[in-house]
């Protein structure tokens, strides 16, 4: 496994506790984000190193580059359909991409003069943007928000295989991670290393709320 790690006691740390941060393992060149399927699809694309079989390019897919929102969202793949959990090395510039092309899943009067407007936005972007609560190990809210990003048409192509530079299947590792969550032991738990991304684009980073 290629992920960075760290226990997570330590981490939590200094982590910042509100506000709307993506919190993710990252450098120059690539993001991790996480994905979790049934068996048939996580297989194939661990085998093939890209996204194919029963995936469907025909509907949205939803990446996720924090670790414990996944956890969460999956129930440390414990959740049927969701057992086989992935950590995808992306190209930062085609996660950059997305972003500069996504459009809020919810109305933002902040953002749009009328519901038509961001009616109009949604209709003609392929990429949606939501920010959720963010979660413990136990799976309570954190007043931190968490994002995950939707993609479909022509950026779900592009992400199924183009954008991708690698993709492990990380289940045992969460499997094994969650016997200490099971166990209340997170002095002991192990997650991969995260701290909060900025962009170089400021208008970017204005409209995704982040500072």
């Amino acid at each position: 496994m290629k992920l960075e790690l760290k226990k997570y006691r330590e981490q939590e740390s200094y982590w910042p506790q509100e506000g709307y941060h993506i919190m993710a393992q990252y450098d120059d060149e690539k993001i991790i984000v996480y994905q979790s399927y049934r068996p048939e699809i996580g297989n194939f694309a661990v085998k093939n190193q890209f996204f194919g079989g029963a995936f469907s390019l025909e509907r949205m897919t939803w990446i996720k580059p924090n670790f414990l929102w996944m956890m969460y969202r999956n129930g440390w793949g414990t959740k049927e359909g969701q057992e086989v959990v992935l950590a995808i090395h992306l190209k930062r510039t085609a996660f950059e991409k997305y972003l500069e092309n996504a459009v809020y899943s919810s109305f933002k009067p902040d953002l749009y003069e009328s519901y038509e407007l961001w009616q109009k936005d949604v209709a003609k972007s392929n990429v949606r943007l939501q920010w959720d609560p963010d979660h413990n190990p136990y799976g309570a809210k954190l007043e931190r928000r968490a994002i995950q990003i939707g993609l479909r048409k022509e950026f779900i192509r592009s992400f199924a295989k183009d954008d991708i530079l690698e993709i492990e299947d990380i289940s045992d590792f969460v499997k094994e991670q969650y016997e200490f969550v099971k166990s209340g032991d997170l002095e002991q738990l192990v997650t991969p290393l995260e701290k909060p991304m900025l962009f170089e684009n400021e208008e970017l980073n204005k409209y995704l709320k982040l500072k």
